[in-house]
């Protein structure tokens, strides 16, 4: 399974709230989609779910539009919102119950697959509870069994864990990583950045309806992803040196955009990747400079982010 967004767009007036953006993945693969708020991340979701159209764009899952055939879309996609609607006098089995129904699903095929979702999101306990007594995370719990109930390729879940606890975000993210492990595509918006650099096999970051990176997750923390096509390499340094003058030496070195003092070390920021990385050391060693320690810097997700957005809502 392939989901392939072309020059998606969708306006609203003279707001581009989706401004053509195009990225594809596939069976397995779990990406997070990042943004600021009104970056475009929920439009774009709704759209991929046919909840929306865009105004202009291809959206295709194997190869077959879902603009054109969206009832085929409403079968492969399983879309998780952001708060789960309240249904009153309704229980969880009730619930899940109701949308393998309205999914055509018969009996007795029908009880062993809700039984068999309540099973996997751990509801058996509550599956008689009310939704309006539910917590927060066992609400999302259900939100996310309802999008799988009827077994789609791919799901697509706008903020599933805003408003959990610790341990249910634990809980939520070795569910997502099971259901890619069955071969799933997964489309996950979030704002907590770190687990999603754990968990995700790629990232887009949305601003103004535009992606300003993209690609796989080790691309973007090197900066091979950003739309500007730059890519950086940080590097922590020790020597026996004083550390001032280790910090006015690198600034010196070939390759070195930027360098600064963490904790008696100097971080100094490469044009390039890890290639550069070698050849500041080269240069180093050949200078007889009295290094101790030199190892390149993983950035992390959000500093990635808040080095290609702005926070600025259109």
């Amino acid at each position: 399974m392939e989901l392939c967004v072309k020059h998606l767009k969708r306006y609203f007036g003279p707001t581009r709230a989706v401004d053509d953006i195009s990225f594809s993945f596939g069976a397995g693969q779990i990406y997070g989609f990042i943004g600021p708020n009104g970056a475009g991340k929920t439009t774009t979701m709704r759209i991929l779910a046919t909840l929306d159209e865009p105004t202009e764009g291809e959206v295709t899952i194997d190869d077959q539009s879902i603009l054109d055939r969206p009832e085929l879309a409403r079968r492969m996609v399983g879309y998780m919102p952001d708060n789960l609607p309240t249904h009153r006098d309704l229980s969880v089995h009730e619930y899940l119950d109701f949308f393998a129904r309205a999914y055509n699903i018969h009996n007795p095929r029908r009880d062993a697959i809700v039984e068999g979702v309540e099973q996997f999101a751990n509801l058996m306990g509550i599956r008689d509870k009310s939704l309006n007594a539910l917590s927060k995370g066992m609400k999302q719990r259900v939100s996310l069994a309802r999008a799988i109930i009827h077994d789609p390729p791919l799901l697509v879940l706008d903020e599933p864990a805003a408003g959990l606890d610790p341990r249910a975000r634990v809980e939520l993210r070795e569910l997502l990583r099971q259901l890619s492990q069955q071969g799933k595509a997964i489309l996950i918006s979030s704002h907590i950045l770190t687990e999603l650099a754990e968990i995700c096999d790629g990232a887009l970051i949305l601003e103004h309806g535009k992606i300003v990176a993209g690609g796989s997750i080790s691309d973007i923390l090197s900066g091979n992803g950003q739309s500007s096509g730059t890519s950086t390499t940080r590097v922590m340094v020790r020597s026996l040196q004083p550390i001032a003058d280790l910090h006015k030496a690198m600034l010196q070195l070939p390759g070195v955009e930027q360098a600064q003092v963490i904790a008696g070390a100097v971080e100094a920021q490469l044009a390039g990747g890890e290639e550069a990385a070698g050849q500041l050391l080269k240069t180093m060693v050949m200078q007889n400079m009295p290094v101790v320690e030199f190892r390149i810097r993983s950035a992390h997700l959000e500093e990635i982010f808040m080095s290609v957005t702005k926070g600025e809502v259109s």
